[in-house]
């Protein structure tokens, strides 16, 4: 396997986690009795440029497909975040009735319902059919379709081009990275801005974010990395933002090369030393990360069992892809976790890929009450924990996995 960016051969193994199937493959009751594929899940760090990345062992139009179940409008923090960045960037760059905004990835209009409210021209462009069609439904304009080189120059041919490109969570789900951030040169207007969100990879190491690893993440990525990569493309970073977004995320600005409108801010060089500081430009960094992922799998197998032969029940919160990646690299079933309650109906009265567990709506878990709930998105700890304060009513407790076990 080669580098996705530069072509190096990789040989270096970041973190193996045997294999899974894809994390948002949710099945239905028939589909329990028939087989399923799993995928090697091994993650490689590059030795040239540091991109830590998975091979493409699932293809991308096989994962974003029409059965696909993640909206983004089902989680009222990450509307919120999504709001915020719209006023900021109004207020920041003064984008009005004027300007194009462009979301790559745009789900189900979860964003860009805000800046259609402002009277902003919007475009979505989206790969996945049902959620794209969720958008339009909010009178969203949407382009279904994966984005790249070549659907860059047919919008461009179109005389349709970004004042603002933006993408929250869609960088490392791309598997021909070169080809995408190729497409973003393409689409910017002269003076057009870029922003990008995903998690930092820095966060990933420091804080044992393993769950975060899934076949829909191609790569997973450090602001060194990204930065040599827009540069190869005639982009350059001005800015950069460090964000609590899943568990520790980058947003990037970037611009043409070539456009002088916006200079290069303070905090590039910060997060770039920062980095250094950390060790991220040494391949030692990288070596540890296995055993840290292991320490986590054996106190959670450990206290799912005790809690088994205790009598007790042990639900969860949150049908999420990190979920999936945790309960199949600790060899998790249905007999050690009774269910996964999941608000968005797209995902209810299916099964969890791998460990078979049922996933249900709050109701059950209210009729159920059971001793444990696991968040299984720890990244939205504080939100969940709200919701369900309730459980202490009855004496329950939450249960943190990552990055070491801990209890609410």
């Amino acid at each position: 396997m080669q580098c996705r960016f530069c072509k190096t051969e990789l040989e270096l193994v970041f973190i193996d986690l045997i294999n899974s199937p894809a994390s948002n493959s949710f099945l239905t009751k028939e589909q329990l009795n028939e087989p399923e594929v799993f995928y090697p899940l091994k993650v490689y760090t590059c030795s040239k440029c540091f991109l830590v990345q998975v091979d493409e062992y699932k293809k991308s139009d096989a994962i974003f497909n029409s059965e696909y179940v993640y909206y983004s409008s089902f989680s009222t923090s990450w509307l919120e975040h999504s709001k915020r960045y719209v006023e900021m960037m109004t207020q920041r760059f003064g984008f009005n009735e004027t300007s194009q905004v462009i979301e790559v990835a745009s789900n189900d209009g979860y964003l860009l319902q805000y800046f259609k409210q402002k009277n902003i021209p919007v475009l979505g462009i989206e790969p996945t059919a049902n959620t794209a069609n969720a958008a339009e439904e909010k009178g969203i304009e949407s382009v279904v379709d994966f984005f790249g080189v070549r659907l860059a120059e047919t919008l461009a041919a179109k005389g349709i081009q970004a004042d603002l490109l933006l993408g929250n969570n869609v960088l490392a789900h791309v598997p021909d990275i070169n080809d995408f951030v190729g497409g973003m040169k393409i689409i910017l207007k002269p003076q057009g801005i870029i922003t990008m969100e995903f998690p930092h990879l820095m966060q990933l190491v420091e804080n044992n974010q393993f769950d975060t690893i899934y076949h829909e993440h191609f790569s997973y990525l450090s602001f060194h990395t990204v930065k040599q990569i827009f540069e190869a493309h005639g982009l350059e970073m001005f800015d950069v933002d460090e964000i609590p977004t899943h568990g520790g995320s980058l947003r990037i600005y970037a611009k043409h090369k070539e456009d002088d409108s916006n200079s290069i801010s303070e905090n590039v060089t910060a997060l770039l030393k920062k980095e250094a500081d950390k060790g991220i430009l040494n391949i030692s960094y990288y070596n540890n990360f296995q055993q840290k992922a292991l320490n986590v799998k054996l106190a959670f197998v450990q206290f799912l069992v005790e809690q088994r032969k205790a009598g007790k029940r042990v639900a969860a919160y949150g049908a999420a892809a990190k979920g999936n990646t945790l309960l199949n690299y600790c060899g998790i079933k249905n007999d050690l976790v009774d269910f996964v309650v999941d608000a968005n109906p797209y995902k209810q009265n299916k099964y969890l890929p791998a460990s078979h567990i049922p996933v249900v709506n709050e109701a059950y878990l209210k009729e159920a009450k059971p001793d444990y709930v696991i968040i299984f998105p720890w990244n939205l700890k504080a939100e969940i924990t709200e919701q369900l304060s309730y459980i202490r009513d009855w004496n329950a407790k939450f249960v943190i996995p990552v990055p070491e076990l801990s209890f609410v």
